[in-house]
């Protein structure tokens, strides 16, 4: 199979922050030529009501995500990682507990 070509603009991954202070939160993606593009059109599509305070556009190809096959190794419980639990500190004299 021969390789097709696509006129279609990269692929701009969009978050918004409700209010200052807030996270920002993924809401959805847009294609644009440029950054400065990517942050109009995200404006456009997901701002209409106008309660966002910021908005971040991220190139979809500079963000890497874990897969679900890594699941048990990046998210294992603590609970066999004993320098978690604080049962190595000693608890000074007049602290309650």
């Amino acid at each position: 199979m021969t390789e097709e070509k696509t006129n279609e603009w990269p692929l701009w991954e969009v978050f918004t922050q409700d209010k200052k202070g807030s996270p920002h939160v993924h809401c959805g993606s847009v294609h644009a030529p440029d950054a400065e593009m990517a942050l109009q059109n995200a404006r456009d599509v997901y701002t209409r009501r106008g309660d966002t305070s910021s908005i971040w556009v991220v190139p979809s190809e500079a963000i890497t995500a874990s897969s679900a096959t890594d699941a048990e190794v990046l998210f294992d419980p603590s609970d066999d990682k004993i320098y978690r639990h604080p049962q190595f500190y000693k608890v000074p004299r007049g602290v309650r507990m």
